[in-house]
Order: structure tokens, then C-alpha cells, then sequence
């Protein structure tokens, strides 16, 4: 038997610009230098996408046969259990008690409140002031945590700087400034959350434990327990310089391979206006060489003028983490390995978008794309098409239209060679549903689809209940709210109430004159005064029962009896009392603020107390609902938080944490896949779809918080929703391999009046109409673009001949026909 191969240690980085080769490259070199038995692979990637695709590639008889002992893991998290495995597990925390999650707790019990009455806290005294469910402070928490969890990554220079007594700011181009005015508190705040923590737990915060582990890195003589021989990282798009850096760390005795999706073969660092930003020594791709001229490079100033203009106006964030990568990257050390480390391929040049995909690639100028490529044929070349609809509705019925159409065109088409992504998938999902939810399976219309990146909160009836039983305290407790409850299977089946028994139950509301509150008591909590016991949920019940115990009798007690309650449905009493009665029990209990430890037993018997799974579904819910709580019962035991908690911040604290992303998320489920536009979701499809590409939609605006300082002091890496979403339009261009598809809501569907696209899908038909020509002359934005009529049923899509007939339906139709 032939011996193991060795791996080499050392940091490869492999550039390419098409996904799926790069993933090839990674399969062939699994297969050609395998791990020991029992040894996993341990690969990071950005998304749950990258991750299934990868495992699908690995799982293929071409590929290693079969998906097994993989470690899948996100960048940040695999990187502080590396900082466990070398500095020792003793030594540093399963968990940073700075971090995100136990951070949010720590200041918020402990040292906000103590901090207050000082000068520089006057902004937060202010925004504090009328708060008395402690709604604000626990949300402000939250907001901090957040904030020096992403200094600790981006800034750990700055926390060192506070952690000194220096209130100043290092800046990007080496210089510093110091705080005044109303930032002042961030760092008095650092320093006396540091000083509640203790020296310790600063040691063990990641701006602590990063350059002792990157210093003991550099000591060590041979590798230590624990740290993986071979470390894959596998389509990010970003890392930040902190990842970089240990990565190249643990090079030393790890082979860490960097499969890197780099748009251009060229280098193309220095197209942006601030140069002086990104300039540097370039040790991979050459600069391009100039047009027309059999030797010379481009100067920096014409390749800042010349430049791709895709390219330079989208791709800030792929230059900035590739001149990132440049400064650990030695490629003449590996080189020799491959056959080639830079995996660039043109694609096909007889469509728009290969045309438009091979500019890109080559760092075409406007000038010479337009000497370049022929006139456009939108007869003949589909693969690049713009939709303007009248609302989101009409915008997912003409994707299935079109959709359909293309599934007739090309017998080799499947649906899931097809991915449809939109800036929020929340609010799309109602549309999606309807349109592609109302055909049955055998129907010829039917396309089978997937929606994933939904939340939780807001789409299941079971999480949507159990949200609305945890208002209770400020709930009108209306007819129309306890029956929306009843309509849950789980909660119908806690209380043995059938679904043919609601409209039965309904009519005895009515009749029995119930509209809203729980009694008096109830609604003189909400501050509507005293002895308000008309039409309440206990003056219809005892109505009922004494209409049962009496019939048509006269009134007694005051209370008028109603005497349709009778026979076997009399039964039904029973479990309407004991919801009524477990409702109030719970409303009293939810009202009383408590420690962590006593709302955690509350909790859980709301859960037991008002469903009852029926289905694998709603087993996974309740699963996926305890596992929410007890890991905010363990932060809370982290950060020793003790204080009595009101409702609505426990609430948030347990709900909020069922949305957060997984990578075990389903996705690539064999159908079309809908999904959200998020980072290196751009797997490549046969088409990709864009949908709701409307102004103002996307880029996607997310203002950043008036105390981070980070929005002013921009740094190569750092991660910014702007850039993020001028990326992420740049990958999805990229993955389409036969069609884009991109559509927006172009017309209002009040007066029909226009409405803008996205400024970057503007961006494109800009580009698109100044460098392409329409073959036989006239506007190539006409010919590409399609305005969709208001109502599916519209004149517009028929025949001439069904339009002259539909026009004249009331007179001679039948001659016309």
C-alpha cells in the first residue's frame, strides 16, 4: 500500500473567477492528499449555500464519493476554538466573556446604571430618561455589545488605547485624533466594563487572546494539539485583517488553503478615487497591459481613469480583502505544486452577458468594450433581460410566466439550475406563495420551489402564538386574538379542542355577547376603570354555562342566561373554561418582573402548558425554542446576571435569538431556490434571478448607529453594508451562466407613474447603453427591457387577432372569431 502523502504547511492562496473550477481544484486536491482516518476536514465558508454546494461536489463519485467528517464551521468561530487548542483550554473561555451574548448582559446589570450620574454619560442619561420596563437600557446593551464585539475584530487597537486611559482614536492612515464631546463615554465605558470583568476576563477577550495566540504561535517548534493539519477556507468574499492574521499564523504548521473569487485576472487595485488608500507592492497578477502597445504597463493614474466601470464601481470589497491577502501571499513558495494558482477562463463571447462577464475579466475599458463586441440581437440573445412590474405580486407572476417559458424553450433546463434572490425573502414570501403555491404537483404549470433565509418569527403559526401569549399583559384579550390562538393545532390540541368545533364556538361568542377583555379586573389593568364587566370573555362564560344549567329562563344573579349551549357540543365548555383559566393564570405570572433562572421555569411552562406537537415540525419548533432559552439561561449564568427582568426584555432576548443564521439551513433542495441576496450566495446557476430591484431596496440602507466610530474611519476589511450589497450584485453577474434576470417594481400601481430602478441596476443599463449597440439601430435599453401590464388578464399579452376580438366583444365578435 502506496504511503500517505505529507502535507506541506504554509498559506496557498488559489484566485479564479469562476466558483465551481475553484471547487474542483479543492475536491482534486482532498482526493489527492486525504487526511488520516478519523481526522476531519475542516472547512470555512461564509454561508450555508457555499457549504451544501461544496458537500454535494465532495459527495459525487467524480469527487471523494462520499461527504463525510467534515468540520463546516464560520471564520470566527472556528478561530476562537483554535485560540482555546493552543493557549489552552483552561486559559481561555469556551466563550469570550466580551463577546456578543454575555457582553450584552455584563454592562447592562452591572455597570450602566453606576455610570449614569457622570458627566461624560450625559447622551445616555438622556436617552435613558422615561424608562421604566427597562426596555431602552437592555436594548442600548445589546447595541454595545454589538458594537465592541466588532471593535475587538476591527479596532482591537483602539480598545487598547482606552484600556491605557487614552481617549484618542487611531486612524487608517497611521495618524490619531482624540475624542471630544459626546463620545467620551465609549471609552470610560470600556474601561469600567473592563474593570467589572476584572484583568482576567480582559486577558480573555478576543483583543486580548489574538496577539498572545499569534505571539505563541511564532514560538512554538512544532505544532500544537489540537490545530488542524489542513484548514480550507472556501468562497469568502471578506475577512477580516485580525482572521487573515491568525490563519497565516497557524500556516506554520497547518496548510491553509484560500480558494479566493477574484472577478479580473489583472490587477485592478488601484481603480478608486482614493488611491494612496489601497497602493502597495502587488506580488500576483501584473496590471494590464496598455491597448495597442506590444510592452508597458498601465501608470496608476491611467489605470485609475481606464478602468472597468463595473468593476471599479462595485468592487470595493473584493479589492480591499484581495490587497489584504497580498500581504501574507508568497505564491512563488507553491506554485510549483500546481498547475496553475491562478484559474481565470473566459466565458462564451456570444451573448451579452458572456461579453459583459469577460470585460470584467479582462479590465476592459469603455472604450474598448465598444471596439470590441458586435451589435446586440435581443432576437437572438436572451441571456441578460430587465422586467418592470406594477407591484411585487405581478413581479413574482411574471417570473413564473417567464420561468414556464424557458422550461419550454430548453429540454435540459431543471429547476434547480435556477436561484431567484431578493433583498428582504420576508417580504416576497407572502407573493412567492401565492404564485407558485397555487398549482398542484401534476399540474403542467406546477414548478417545484424552496424558500430559504426565512425567519422563524412571523412565518410559523406556533412561534407566532407562542409571541402573542407573551403579550398577554398588554393584550385587549379581543374575540378575533383568542380565536387567531385557537386556529394553532398544537394549542387546539393542548386544550382537546377540534377544528370542527370552531365554528360552533364562534357562534356562541356572538351570541353570548363576548367582545373583549378577560374580566373587569383585566381591564382596569389597562387603565379603562372599574367594574367594567360587560361583554367579557367571564361575563359570556357564565352566560353560557347558566344557558346550559337552565335553558330559557329568567335572569339570575343579574346574569341573563344563553340557552343554546345544549347537547353533546355542550362538551366544549369544558375546554374553553380551561383556556380561559390557564390564560389568566399566566397573565398574572407574565406581569411580575424575575430573575433569569424564574423566568426560564415560566417560560417553559408556557410552552408545555399551551401546545401539544402533533408533527416532526412542530417537535423541531419546541426543540429549537429550548435550546433559544437555555443558551440565554447560560449567558445570563455567565455574566451573572441576577436582576429581576421585566417581559418585553426577556421576550426579545429569547424570541430574538431563533433568527440567527445557521449553516444548517436547507438550501440547494432541487428545486428553484428563493433566497435573500446575501455575501457569497453567488453559487453558480444556469440563471439567476433578481427580484425587487427597486430604488431605495437595494442597496439595502442600514445607517449606521450615531455612536459607532467606526462608520468614520474606514479600514480595508472592514465589513459595510453599502459595499456588501455593490458585491454581492457583482457575484450574482458573475454566477449566471446561460441568463440574469433582473426585475423591479418600474410603475406605480396608482397612476402608473415611473419609478427608478436601484442606482446600481441603473449603473448597469448606463454601462450596457453607452459601450453595446442595437443591431439594426435604436435603443438596446428598449430592446432589453420588458413593461409588464398592471393585471395578468391585460390585452397586452394576446395575439392581435385575440385583441381585435377582445375589443369588439360587443358587436360581430363571433364573425371576427
Amino acid at each position: 500500500m502506496p504511503a500517505r502523502p505529507e502535507l506541506s504547511p504554509g498559506l496557498i492562496v488559489i484566485h479564479g473567477n469562476h466558483l465551481e473550477e475553484l471547487r474542483a481544484l479543492a475536491v482534486q486536491w482532498m482526493r489527492r492528499y486525504p487526511l488520516r482516518p478519523l481526522e476531519n476536514e475542516v472547512l470555512l465558508v461564509q454561508s450555508n449555500g457555499i457549504a451544501q454546494w461544496l458537500k454535494l461536489a465532495l459527495a459525487e463519485r467524480d469527487g471523494c464519493g462520499i461527504a463525510a467528517a467534515l468540520d463546516v464551521d464560520l471564520p470566527a468561530r472556528f478561530l476562537w476554538q483554535a485560540y482555546r487548542n493552543v493557549l489552552g483550554k483552561d486559559a481561555i473561555p469556551q466563550q469570550s466573556p466580551l463577546d456578543k451574548g454575555a457582553a450584552d448582559l455584563a454592562p447592562d446589570a452591572a455597570v450602566l446604571p453606576d455610570l449614569l450620574a457622570e458627566e461624560a454619560f450625559a447622551p445616555l442619561r438622556r436617552f435613558l430618561a422615561d424608562d421604566q420596563d427597562l426596555r431602552k437600557r437592555h436594548q442600548l446593551a445589546e447595541r454595545l455589545a454589538d458594537l465592541f464585539d466588532q471593535y475587538q475584530v476591527y479596532r482591537a487597537d483602539w480598545l487598547a488605547d482606552w484600556a491605557a486611559g487614552h481617549d484618542r482614536l487611531r486612524t487608517s492612515r497611521g495618524g490619531e485624533r482624540l475624542l471630544e464631546g459626546d463620545s467620551r463615554w465609549q471609552p470610560a465605558l470600556w474601561r469600567a466594563l473592563l474593570a467589572d470583568v476584572g484583568e482576567q476576563h480582559l486577558a480573555e477577550s478576543r483583543a486580548g487572546v489574538h496577539p498572545r495566540f499569534v505571539a505563541r504561535m511564532g514560538e512554538l517548534d512544532a505544532a500544537p494539539p489540537g490545530l488542524p493539519r489542513r484548514i480550507t477556507v472556501f468562497g469568502i468574499s471578506s475577512l477580516p485583517a485580525q482572521v487573515l492574521e491568525a490563519l497565516a499564523a497557524m500556516a506554520r504548521f497547518s496548510q491553509v488553503m484560500l480558494y479566493v473569487h477574484n472577478p479580473c485576472q489583472h490587477h485592478w487595485g488601484d481603480i478608486v478615487e482614493d488611491k494612496d488608500l489601497l497602493r502597495h507592492e502587488y506580488r500576483r497578477q501584473q496590471r494590464k497591459g496598455r491597448p495597442g502597445a506590444q510592452i508597458g504597463l498601465f501608470e496608476e493614474e491611467d489605470m485609475h481613469q481606464h478602468g472597468q466601470p463595473l468593476l471599479a464601481a462595485w468592487g470595493k470589497q473584493g479589492r480591499d480583502y484581495i490587497n489584504l491577502l497580498d500581504q501574507y501571499d508568497e505564491p512563488q513558495r507553491y506554485r510549483e505544486q500546481f498547475e496553475r494558482i491562478d484559474l481565470f477562463s473566459p466565458a462564451s463571447e456570444n451573448s451579452l452577458l458572456g461579453q459583459l462577464q469577460n470585460d470584467i475579466l479582462d479590465l476592459r475599458p469603455l472604450a474598448e468594450t465598444r471596439s470590441t463586441w458586435p451589435a446586440v440581437d435581443p432576437a437572438r440573445d436572451h441571456s441578460l433581460r430587465f422586467h418592470i412590474a406594477h407591484s411585487a405580486q405581478r413581479e413574482v407572476e411574471v417570473l413564473h410566466d417567464q420561468l414556464l417559458a424557458s422550461f419550454s424553450e430548453d429540454a435540459t433546463l431543471r429547476p434547480r439550475d435556477v436561484i431567484v434572490m431578493v433583498p428582504d425573502v420576508n417580504a416576497y414570501a407572502p407573493h412567492i406563495q401565492a404564485v407558485f403555491g397555487q398549482f398542484s404537483s401534476d399540474d403542467p404549470r406546477f414548478i417545484p420551489f424552496t424558500l430559504a433565509d426565512q425567519g422563524l418569527r412571523g412565518k410559523e403559526p406556533m412561534i407566532i402564538a407562542l409571541e402573542h401569549l407573551l403579550r398577554l399583559p398588554e393584550s385587549r384579550f379581543s374575540v378575533s386574538e383568542i380565536l387567531d390562538l385557537l386556529d394553532v393545532a398544537a394549542l387546539r390540541q393542548r386544550f382537546a379542542i377540534t377544528e370542527d368545533q370552531l365554528p360552533t364556538l364562534r357562534r356562541w361568542l356572538e351570541g353570548a355577547g363576548v367582545r373583549w377583555g378577560l374580566d373587569a379586573s383585566q381591564r382596569q389593568s389597562l387603565g379603562l376603570g372599574e367594574n367594567l364587566e360587560q361583554n367579557t370573555w367571564r361575563f359570556g362564560l357564565r352566560r353560557m354555562l347558566l344557558g346550559y344549567a337552565v335553558g330559557s329562563a329568567d335572569a339570575f344573579a343579574g346574569i341573563e342566561p344563553y340557552d343554546e349551549i345544549g347537547g353533546l357540543d355542550a362538551a366544549l365548555i369544558g375546554p374553553v373554561t380551561r383556556l380561559l383559566e390557564t390564560l389568566d393564570r399566566h397573565l398574572q405570572q407574565l406581569r411580575e418582573p424575575a430573575t433569569p433562572g424564574q423566568w426560564g421555569e415560566r417560560l417553559r411552562s408556557v410552552l408545555n402548558d399551551f401546545f401539544l406537537p402533533q408533527n416532526d415540525r412542530e417537535d423541531v419548533l419546541t426543540t429549537q425554542l429550548l435550546d433559544a432559552l437555555d443558551a440565554w439561561l447560560e449567558l445570563c449564568e455567565a455574566a451573572t446576571l441576577d436582576e429581576a427582568l421585566t417581559l418585553p426584555v426577556v421576550r426579545e432576548a429569547w424570541l430574538g435569538g431563533l433568527d440567527q443564521g445557521r449553516l444548517s439551513q436547507r438550501f440547494l433542495a432541487g428545486a428553484v431556490n428563493f433566497c435573500t441576496l446575501m455575501p457569497m450566495r453567488a453559487i453558480p446557476f444556469r440563471q439567476v434571478c433578481l427580484l425587487g430591484m427597486n430604488d431605495g431596496d437595494y442597496p439595502r440602507s442600514q445607517a449606521p448607529l450615531d455612536f459607532d466610530l467606526m462608520a468614520g474611519d474606514y479600514r480595508p476589511g472592514d465589513r459595510s453594508r453599502r459595499e456588501d450589497d455593490r458585491y454581492l450584485l457583482l457575484e450574482a453577474l458573475l454566477a449566471a451562466r446561460d441568463r440574469l434576470y433582473i426585475s423591479w417594481v418600474g410603475r406605480s400601481i396608482r397612476d402608473n407613474s415611473e419609478r427608478p430602478p436601484s442606482v446600481l441596476v441603473g449603473q448597469l443599463r448606463d454601462h450596457l447603453a453607452s459601450a453595446w449597440t442595437l443591431a439594426g439601430g435604436g435603443d438596446l435599453l428598449h430592446g432589453l427591457t420588458t413593461e409588464h401590464p398592471l393585471q395578468p388578464f391585460s390585452p397586452a399579452h394576446l395575439g392581435w387577432q385575440e385583441r381585435y376580438i377582445f375589443a369588439d366583444l360587443g358587436g360581430g365578435a363571433t364573425a371576427h372569431a
